[in-house]
């Protein structure tokens, strides 16, 4: 049986993964989640899976879900960092949004968990770091979301030196029916109208 933390267990990634987990409960067993802000939703999660710690990045959040729940409520980056490394974990899914989530995937990596990392920042952000750090600890890490777990499916079982190269198509956002001369005039508040995602003005 599989022992997993999830950080970001509020978002979308979170969600499917626990819906995932919640189909084979011979084969999973949460012990850790965390979330930003999000205490009604984490409340349900932990009556439904029993984690043995969780986390919020809001210490006023975490505060008033103690206040609520049996388990330890822990707080801001440091508590995040604490639910990666439960010494019940063996495998850590890291779906946070941005760059933050490097420091709780180096220390989960260092405390000898196996990452599913669905948070690409972090292989953007410090890739050659996680990855030594992944080598020099014996741990695996496994891309679970979007594009980079495309390229993982298709290159497994490939004899890598015959990859030239790798080529991934976008979507073409708000822009995908503009001409080169409609480009030109392009906008900040264009460029935020993405017909799919909400992706925020960062």
């Amino acid at each position: 049986m599989k022992a997993i933390s999830i950080l970001g267990s509020t978002g979308s990634i979170g969600t499917q993964s626990l819906e995932v987990i919640q189909k084979y409960p011979s084969k999973f067993k949460i012990t850790g989640l965390t979330a930003n802000s999000n205490i009604t939703l984490l409340k349900k999660q932990i009556a439904k899976f029993r984690p043995y710690a969780v986390a919020l990045m809001d210490e006023k959040s975490a505060n008033q879900l103690q206040k609520v729940v049996k388990i330890k409520v822990y707080s801001g980056i440091e508590g995040v960092i604490k639910v990666a490394c439960l010494k019940e974990t063996d495998t850590v899914i890291n779906s946070v949004v941005g760059s933050i989530g490097v420091v709780p995937t180096m220390a989960a990596i260092k405390a000898k968990k196996n990452i599913a990392l669905a948070n690409k920042e972090t292989l953007v952000t410090a890739g050659d770091i996680v990855m030594k750090a992944v080598k020099k600890n014996k741990v695996i890490l496994m891309p679970i979301d979007s594009e980079h777990s495309a390229i993982f499916q298709c290159l497994n079982g490939e004899n890598i030196k015959k990859v030239r190269r790798i080529i991934i198509t976008a979507s073409g956002g708000p822009f995908k029916n503009h001409t080169k001369k409609q480009m030109e005039k392009v906008q900040l508040k264009d460029a935020l109208k993405h017909p799919t995602w909400t992706m925020g003005q960062k």
